[in-house]
């Protein structure tokens, strides 16, 4: 392996390990109380029961573990008890305790065998009881029992007896019981029916101080973030995405995959294939066969498939298969269906078959399909199944088959699978066998297929296969046909930025095909070139080829790309779509285009519908086209297409300027389990919603979105996000930095630079001008103007960008905003504040960005305060600390209440008096420093506590405030007067 594997990290079980805290909390208080830890071999037992053992062991509890072990048949009798006794044993400090309960000795091997004893083993019970109890005492006791599926019938008695009716009995009265927690875990996939553990469970889960908590796989990103933490180094994309569908949230599994990179893909690593097949390898002959051959199925096979494959009596095939349920290696599923539990499972037997034995019983599926018919639901079964069993040409026919069904269903990223495979084998296939038809060769067949990339959101795909489209272009070939190639290349080029190549292609393909006669393929040809002539600023170019092809396209009745060709004129002409005009033709393109039925087209216009509105600062009104343009792109399977990932980009960014960021939040974690890797950028507006409220790693979040090929809107949104960050760290040339090489990296190839330069340039002059101010003030006056030039140069840019507009087109309201924030900024960097400057700014953003119009106040208020214009200033705070109380904004309420205190302009608090805290004092500590961002490890430094006792202290934090994050903790915290900004600038 290139690089070393680190220590497991615990993630994603920050709800089980806060409940597992909870009892040792109530356990160290005198209320004793056990949890039975569920969860299947790898799910992460083990590793959370060592995170609560050291918590604990910080927090001065005693902690002893025994573990079960399994020995057959044979097994020692109280092994886990017997493990525990030894370690006391050897511990001086428990020497007392141990010498009170003689009883106890019988395990450490003296005195009589309690085993042949009745009243021996009931002594022995209670010497155990009492000398817990003692050991409690002493100090609070944390008692771990691992692996109790293991466990021996005289443990699982006395641990009957020690839940029952020993340590966890509460007296009458209502009394404390000790202090005392056990954690017993246990494998619930090893429970089959008859497992003897059952019972027991099944009694000890009645009791009242008795839990359960089951520990359920891991979710994706969950896994994701582990196999990272995993490597010392950078892990690739493809190969977290591969092992996370793989392990299937079970860290073990995750770690075994991710040791096992270097090895052939698709290939299980051999120790853990040899753990998967302990299992099947204890089933009998006949169950093993069965196994097998639902191998061979896949993960699920229906019954009366699996009855004709393996051909056995009913009864003999039904008696297998309660064998593998039982085992756990089987589970029923819906109707008739069997699953194997795990898909590594699977696939550990399916490697064990022999060669031909695979070979032969995927010719047996297949056959067996076949008969049934050819519905198009099975095209892809049969498909793998005819692949397997090397019948190539039936394996070609079917994947055809399957891309149609796959189409015809909305589902991009299958037909592209299918095309693919079909591809492969198209040269396999003898060119008599090939299925016949209009449409059906290979380069074809490879231009469909880059469509279908392009639909699955792989615009990068896209490209390499239309590149392949038209490296497979010979001189016979049809001179329509090699236009679409061109046409089609060109515009999945612009989808990846190569916007000069993409307008080549498409100048190549209009130049092939003559207008006259008219024809689909010019027009096509014509609308994708008025796109392209239009991304490298050949606007004239634009408008006189767009006209030309709307006349064809309404001769030739065209109603496809005549919609196309509207909404290209829409944003070329009479101010584009920020106009009513320019809107009202976008809206006939749209009304074509549903009645034509093409989908891309249609989302194309609602799209320009939603950002139009959102340009002219009209919010509220692109919501209703960005909630029908997503339910469109998510009813035609295209919601991984450009035009839906970057509405629901702007859906989130709206959502944000209205300041309704506890929704964009929620909606971006909902959709980061369904959109792909490569729309990343679209959870943009929650980093910045991270951002306000003081989580920088933010940053790092935004940084990896910069990872891979360049992606447009991928470099806007890191660039937004580093540049301001770099303002939060009070880190000018940090900020600075990150805006240049976000214009640089988004300028076109014609040199043309970004509408979003104006924003970059007024975020990066803030630290700026924080940084000129603190000069002034110091009376450094060379530093002072070295500030005061980079701010020159800085709001010089953005009042080019802004003159240049998009198309020499005005800014709109958001870009003027900008603009005017960056004048206040620079003004403020070179002279100081200027009132004047900030109240229009404030009145800029008025259109509706909530957040920035209460930075603007705050910097209004502070300008105000400036010239003596107390009431005014404490006026424009008091509405700026409204609206970052109502945002969970830490960091500018910490801003806005340190200008409140020190400008003497009222009490910042809303209740004008203290407020009871509900934190011990230490807990305040640690709030203070949390406030600071400190980690859980600089905590313990600075109050010389552990990092974990850190993180149980922050952990009570959160619970007591009601938070569900330290970002959200300290929010709550400013918002309820429990900290100060003087306190935290006191650390």
């Amino acid at each position: 392996m290139s690089q070393s594997v680190a220590a497991a990290p615990l993630i994603g079980r920050d709800e089980e390990v806060a409940r597992l805290a909870g009892v040792l909390e109530r356990a160290r208080a005198g209320t004793a109380g056990a949890v039975l830890i569920a969860g299947d071999a790898g799910v992460g037992k083990t590793r959370i029961l060592d995170e609560l053992a050291g918590r604990a062991a910080d927090a001065g509890m005693t902690v002893l573990t025994g573990h079960c072990v399994d020995l057959g048949d044979v097994g020692l009798p109280y092994l886990p008890f017997t493990e525990i006794l030894g370690a006391l044993a050897g511990d001086d400090r428990f020497a007392a305790a141990l010498a009170a309960h003689p009883a106890v000795d019988r395990l450490l091997g003296a005195g009589t065998d309690a085993a042949r004893d009745a009243g021996g083993r009931l002594r022995l019970f209670e010497g155990i009881a009492g000398l817990l109890a003692d050991l409690s005492d002493i100090a609070p006791l944390l008692l771990v029992l691992e692996d109790l599926h293991w466990a021996d019938q005289s443990s699982r008695d006395l641990l009957r007896f020690l839940l029952s009716r020993g340590i966890l009995q509460r007296p009458a009265g209502g009394a404390p019981t000790h202090r005392l927690a056990v954690f017993a875990s246990y494998r619930a996939d090893d429970l089959h029916r008859r497992h003897p553990l059952r019972p027991l469970l099944a009694e000890l889960v009645r009791l009242p101080a008795v839990e359960r908590l089951e520990l359920r796989p891991m979710g994706d990103a969950e896994v994701a973030r582990l196999v990272r933490a995993l490597r010392t180094g950078p892990v690739p994309d493809g190969t977290v995405r591969r092992i996370v569908e793989r392990a299937e949230g079970n860290a073990f599994y995750a770690e075994e995959l991710l040791a096992a990179t270097d090895m052939e893909a698709g290939g299980v690593p051999s120790g853990l294939a040899d753990v998967l097949l302990i299992r099947f390898e204890q089933l009998s002959d006949t169950a093993q066969q069965v196994l097998r051959t639902a191998a061979v199925a896949g993960r699920r096979v229906e019954y009366d498939l699996l009855r004709d494959a393996v051909q056995l009596p009913e009864d003999e095939l039904e008696s297998a298969l309660r064998e593998a349920v039982e085992r756990q290696l089987l589970v029923p599923w819906h109707g008739d269906t069997y699953s194997f539990r795990h898909a590594l499972a699977r696939e550990a037997v399916y490697a064990d078959l022999l060669p031909g034995e695979r070979s032969r019983l995927h010719g047996s599926f297949a056959r067996l399909l076949a008969g049934r018919g050819h519905p198009a639901e099975s095209a892809a079964e049969r498909a793998h199944h005819y692949r397997e069993s090397h019948d190539l040409a039936e394996a070609l026919a079917a994947s055809l088959e399957a891309a149609d069904h796959a189409q015809r269903v909305g589902a991009p990223a299958e037909e592209l699978r299918h095309l693919e495979t079909a591809l492969d084998l198209w040269r396999s296939v003898d060119p008599a066998a090939r299925p016949a038809g209009e449409g059906i060769d290979s380069v074809t067949l490879t231009l469909r297929a880059s469509a279908a990339a392009a639909h699955a959101g792989d615009a990068h795909r896209a490209v390499s296969l239309t590149r392949s489209a038209l490296a497979g272009i010979g001189q016979d070939t049809d001179a329509e046909l090699a236009a679409r190639v061109r046409y089609t290349l060109a515009g999945n080029l612009m989808d990846v930025d190569s916007l000069t190549a993409a307008f080549a292609y498409s100048s190549e393909a209009l130049a092939m095909i003559p207008a006259e006669p008219p024809s689909r393929t010019w027009v096509w040809a014509a609308a994708t070139h008025v796109l392209t002539a239009r991304q490298v600023g050949e606007n004239e170019i634009a408008l006189r080829v767009a006209r030309q092809a709307l006349r064809t396209a309404e001769e030739l009745q065209l109603v496809d790309a005549r919609a196309d060709l509207l909404i290209s004129l829409a944003t070329l002409e009479k101010g584009g779509r920020r106009t009513t005009e320019g809107r009202e033709r976008l809206a006939q393109a749209r009304e074509l285009a549903r009645q034509a039925g093409h989908a891309p087209v249609e989302m194309r216009a609602l799209f320009h519908l939603a950002i139009g509105n959102f340009e002219s600062g009209h919010l509220e009104e692109s919501l209703p086209w960005l909630t029908e343009g997503l339910d469109r792109a998510r009813r035609a399977g295209l919601l991984s297409s450009p035009y839906p990932l970057e509405m629901r980009y702007l859906q989130l960014l709206v959502l944000y300027t209205l300041g309704r960021w506890d929704e964009c939040e929620k909606a971006a974690t909902s959709d980061a389990k369904v959109l792909p890797r490569m729309g990343g950028f679209t959870m943009g507006p929650a980093l910045y919603v991270a951002l306000a409220r003081g989580d920088l790693k933010a940053a790092d979040r935004a940084r990896a979105l910069l990872e891979g090929p360049f992606d447009w809107m991928a470099a806007m949104v890191a660039g937004i996000v580093l540049t301001d960050a770099g303002g939060f760290r009070d880190d000018p040339e940090a900020a600075v930095e990150a805006m240049r090489a976000a214009v640089a990296a988004l300028t076109d190839d014609s040199g043309r630079r970004p509408d979003l330069t104006v924003r970059l340039a007024a975020l990066a002059l803030a630290p700026v001008a924080d940084r000129a101010a603190a000069l002034r003030l110091t009376g450094d006056e060379a530093g002072m103007r070295r500030w005061t030039e980079t701010a020159t140069e800085l709001v010089e840019l953005a009042r080019a960008v802004a003159q240049e507009g998009d198309g020499h087109r005005p800014q709109g309201p958001e870009g003027m905003a900008w603009l005017a924030r960056a004048e206040a900024e620079w003004t403020r960097a070179a002279t100081g504040p200027d009132a004047a400057a900030w109240e229009k700014a404030v009145t800029a953003f008025d259109y509706g960005d909530v957040y920035e119009r209460a930075r603007c106040r705050f910097r209004f208020a502070e300008a105000l305060l400036a010239a003596d214009r107390r009431e005014e200033a404490a006026a424009q705070a008091r509405a700026a600390r409204e609206t970052a109380v109502l945002l969970g904004a830490a960091p500018l309420l910490a801003r806005l209440d340190t200008l409140v205190r020190r400008g003497r302009l009222g009490d910042p608090a809303a209740d004008g008096g203290e407020r009871p805290s509900p934190l011990t004092a230490r807990e305040q500590d640690v709030l203070r420093l949390l406030a600071l961002g400190r980690s859980n490890r600089q905590i313990g430094e600075e109050l010389f506590i552990t990092g974990k006792t850190a993180s149980v202290h922050v952990s009570n934090i959160l619970a007591k405030l009601g938070a569900a994050s330290r970002t959200e903790a300290v929010a709550i915290a400013y918002r309820q007067g429990l900290i100060t900004p003087e306190a935290t600038a006191s650390g």
